[in-house]
């Protein structure tokens, strides 16, 4: 009996790693939100966040999760955007060192600006627990737009990712099953 339920807890975290392995989430095409929200980490999240900006299709953006040590006018000429842009649209979070954290800090800036909708911005592999830890700590009503970076991530990075949003969705249905 032990067997058979050992063998079955097996093929299931098999059969969802090749899921998480082969279905990775997409970028969205057109959509409007209040703004755009971008975990520091991978390429090309910032330069995807910056591109809706650009495109009005948001009209405030925070990067979350910056380090502290870069002062605004530095992200700025790296990522070239003009002060102007960076002084009305652009906020970086300075607290979240995880993504558990990115989810904190961008959940207080929802809040103090009132934001109703929001593109989350973030690489392919990172959506779905990035995505999972913000909905569980949003305001309720405000609608997340997932807009997955493309890449081309190693095995390494996606069993490490998958047993991560694993232990996510266990910590969730945990603290939810307490409380």
């Amino acid at each position: 009996m032990i067997r058979r339920l050992v063998s079955a807890a097996v093929l299931v975290w098999a059969l969802g790693f090749l899921w998480f392995a082969i279905a990775l989430p997409g970028p969205v095409e057109a959509a409007r939100t209040d703004a755009v929200i971008v975990p520091t980490g991978a390429a090309g999240r910032i330069e995807r966040g910056l591109e809706v900006l650009q495109a009005g299709d948001a009209r405030a953006m925070l990067v979350t999760g910056v380090d502290p040590e870069v002062r605004p006018i530095e992200f700025a000429k790296q990522f070239e955007v003009s002060m102007a842009t960076m002084e009305c649209c652009v906020s970086l979070g300075f607290s979240a060192v995880d993504t558990r954290g990115n989810a904190a800090e961008t959940a207080q800036w929802v809040r103090a600006r009132r934001v109703r909708s929001l593109r989350l911005v973030t690489t392919d592999w990172h959506m779905r627990r990035a995505a999972g830890e913000l909905q569980r700590t949003l305001p309720d009503g405000v609608e997340v737009v997932r807009d997955a970076v493309p890449s081309q991530p190693s095995l390494r990075i996606l069993f490490l990712e998958y047993h991560k949003l694993l232990a996510s969705v266990v910590s969730r249905l945990w603290r939810g099953a307490k409380g």
